[in-house]
């Protein structure tokens, strides 16, 4: 998708989107690709846990990534591990 990486205050490439502007698949993938990122190792980087990759997206809310979409992940990551627990 040609807009996964547009940054929800508009400085992202290749359109220059903002907010809603994006399409809304695309903010979602933003949201995941991101987080896998941080959380896989990497060769110019060590993996993140998930609570720090959850707390760089909090972090980056609002001009990287749509903050409704980070709070459904988070919603989503939470369950996932109260479902392991279990």
């Amino acid at each position: 998708m040609r807009s996964t990486h547009e940054r929800f205050d508009g400085t992202g490439y290749p359109d220059r989107l903002a907010g809603e502007q994006i399409p809304l698949g695309a903010r979602i993938i933003g949201v995941c690709d991101a987080f896998d990122a941080m959380t896989s190792q990497r060769a110019y980087a060590p993996a993140l846990t998930i609570e720090e990759g959850l707390k760089e997206l909090f972090r980056c809310s609002g001009t990287q990534s749509d903050p409704e979409v980070v709070e459904a992940f988070y919603a989503v990551q939470s369950e996932l591990r109260a479902e392991l627990v279990a």
